[in-house]
């Protein structure tokens, strides 16, 4: 921080002194997957009004994360139960979008603003932050804060499917067309993505950018959401031909980018979701980007990835199936008993043994410098983010 550098020249030098660059994919790829994501900027009312009917809600007090303390980073956005808690004090599945949209949290007071649009809170939702312009002007930041349990469906894959609307002419802009002209359809389509998200106030000014789950303001352009299997503040080199200007044409894209922030949808070693900004420009390069790209991790020299390499944790082995005997019966009614899985190129043989791969036991560190330890083992643009719903530290996670 205290470095500053002034030129490009500089700013090279410390990577490449400070860090070695260390490629990543999935086993037996090459490439990883690339999307992109932007703050939108809507119209909203802090009133409800027949122009002003949709409303944002901030999370629910029945809202339960099994496990989930109300002291940590953020409230988890998978991997724990999440559920309603009833006036008995059981816990029941938590109402899905259907439910909410039809009024099922009606009366609790949890109305931040009200919105014109349904397709405005839904890109909102998909996001993960926005900028709501109020009626006076007032800029009102948000961000996601929780969510109802269910897993994100994409409702571009249920227009297709249900032929509303062709996979050819699919655009954020054509969904929003569509759900202006069919209204009635349009809210039975958007229950089919049962997962709704909650929103919190992060402030009132145009200035700045939201900030991501790490706690630091996002910045276009260089900033990414990751997997958690991350660390935040990590920086990578990501390569790719993006079409960036126009849909039509792509270019060379080489770039030192910042894990800043997750999604609960962004997994795997080689995925980011590229930061582009606020606004109708920052969403229409977003929209545009599904990508391959080739991941380079810059690595402190401190560490030995030699040694590093020899404590590498295989994947869980398989896991074993007794062998059955099946009962065939040849042409001439006579019953051959043969074991599933032991007929090779027409020949009965014997299937060889797997060989026994041993769980090796994982080590992180929290950030009081406790160990955990935990056995080793991993559609449009809209899914592959799914609410940028900032995630808390993992602890333990199988690789």
């Amino acid at each position: 921080m205290g470095l500053r550098p002034r030129d490009a020249d500089t700013a090279r030098a410390f990577f490449e002194r400070n860090f070695q660059p260390v490629r990543i994919a999935r086993l037996g790829e090459v490439a990883g997957l690339l999307t992109g994501y932007f703050e939108p900027i809507v119209a909203g009312s802090r009133f409800p009004s027949p122009e002003f009917h949709v409303p944002v809600y901030r999370r629910p007090r029945d809202l339960v994360a099994v496990g989930y303390k109300p002291a940590s980073v953020a409230f988890p956005n998978k991997g724990v139960r999440i559920a309603r808690r009833t006036a008995n004090n059981e816990l029941v599945p938590y109402h899905d979008r259907g439910a909410i949209e039809a009024g099922a949290l009606d009366g609790q007071k949890l109305e931040i603003c009200w919105l014109k649009d349904p397709f405005d809170l839904l890109t909102m939702q998909i996001e993960g932050s926005a900028r709501v312009i109020l009626e006076d002007g007032t800029p009102l930041r948000i961000s996601y804060d929780s969510h109802n349990g269910y897993r994100y469906s994409s409702i571009e894959r249920v227009l297709v499917e249900r032929n509303l609307i062709s996979r050819q002419e699919m655009s954020a802009q054509r969904v929003r067309d569509w759900m202006t002209a069919h209204p009635d359809e349009a809210a039975k389509v958007r229950a089919a993505n049962r997962s709704y998200v909650f929103f919190r106030i992060t402030g009132l000014s145009n200035e700045g950018e939201p900030v991501g789950a790490q706690g630091v303001p996002l910045t276009p352009g260089r900033s990414i959401a990751v997997d958690r299997l991350h660390e935040y503040g990590t920086p990578f080199f990501i390569e790719a031909d993006l079409p960036i200007e126009s849909v039509k044409s792509v270019s060379r894209f080489g770039r030192l980018m910042i894990a800043q922030d997750t999604g609960s949808a962004v997994v795997g070693p080689a995925r980011a979701d590229l930061y582009w900004g606020a606004g109708d420009d920052a969403a229409r390069i977003a929209g545009r980007i599904r990508h391959p790209g080739r991941f380079a991790m810059l690595v402190p020299r401190e560490l030995d990835m030699i040694a590093a390499g020899r404590h590498m944790p295989l994947p869980v082995p398989k896991p074993k199936i007794a062998e059955v005997e099946v009962d065939k019966t040849d042409g001439k009614g006579k019953a051959n008993s043969v074991k599933a899985g032991e007929i090779v190129a027409g020949k009965h043989m014997p299937s060889p043994p797997k060989p026994k791969v041993p769980e090796i036991e994982v080590k992180k560190r929290d950030s009081k410098g406790r160990a955990n330890s935990a056995n080793s083992g991993e559609d449009w643009r809209a899914a592959a983010r799914s609410g940028r719903q900032a995630a808390p530290a993992r602890t333990d996670y199988r690789l």
